[in-house]
């Protein structure tokens, strides 16, 4: 077959086979070891032992302490595909006015846990769920709508230091903006010096943010101002 050429050629260059061989070998090995890389997946077996983390979690809605403890199965131990992954769930209390749905919850948890892939959305589901009764503030003035909720806020603690949940936090405007607001109304107000347990770290008087459910939002300039999560009514 002959190809008739219309331009100049103005360089050449020849393609060696050895050189092609050894792109195909290493785009196999890449190939081999990401298909056996292990994910999460529920017919993963329990090994026999796990590590764990213990969140003690005292209410006023009971006169004991809750214990949840969250057990985590270690994936591709040793190489640098290596994750920690939440396995189980377990509650433990000696008040036992709630024993069955706790019972229920855990072993709802722990399923949704070996299922795998994206398990995030567990601690949005487990804190928009609210008491009837009411809810109660934490030490801090953070607003927890009910115990359920409390057990989401362990869990995504849980989440956030295992890596599965990052902060993406607040940027350098924010933040200037949020001390400048802070740094004014503490001038203007004067602070109680003594320091009680469960008491808020944000100024007297600051109302409830619908945002991050933290007693943050004062009045700065004419708008209500969330010292905690910088939301804005003005912005």
């Amino acid at each position: 077959m002959t190809i008739k050429l219309d331009n100049k050629i103005t360089g050449y260059e020849v393609v060696k086979e050895d050189e092609n061989k050894a792109e195909e070998i290493a785009q196999e090995i890449v190939q081999e070891d990401e298909s056996n890389v292990i994910h999460m997946h529920e017919k993963i077996e329990r090994p026999e032992m796990l590590l764990g983390s213990t969140y003690k979690v005292k209410t006023p809605l009971s006169e004991h302490a809750l214990y949840i403890t969250i057990n985590d199965v270690i994936l591709n131990q040793g190489s640098e595909h290596e994750l920690r992954r939440p396995y189980e769930v377990f509650i433990n209390s000696k008040n036992m006015d709630h024993f069955q749905w706790i019972v229920a919850l855990t072993r709802i948890i722990s399923a949704v846990f070996r299922k795998g892939g994206d398990i995030t959305f567990l601690v949005d589901e487990l804190r928009s769920v609210f008491d009837p009764r009411g809810g109660y503030f934490k030490k801090g003035g953070k607003y927890m709508p009910s115990l359920v909720a409390e057990i989401g806020d362990a869990i995504e603690c849980h989440l956030r230091m295992i890596g599965m949940l990052t902060d993406e936090g607040l940027d350098e405007h924010q933040k200037k903006l949020i001390e400048e607001k802070r740094a004014q109304f503490e001038g203007s107000v004067k602070q109680a010096s003594a320091s009680e347990e469960g008491k808020s770290d944000f100024p007297a008087g600051a109302q409830l943010c619908g945002k991050c459910s933290t007693k943050a939002v004062i009045k700065m300039d004419g708008c209500m101002t969330c010292l905690n999560c910088g939301d804005s009514k003005c912005s």
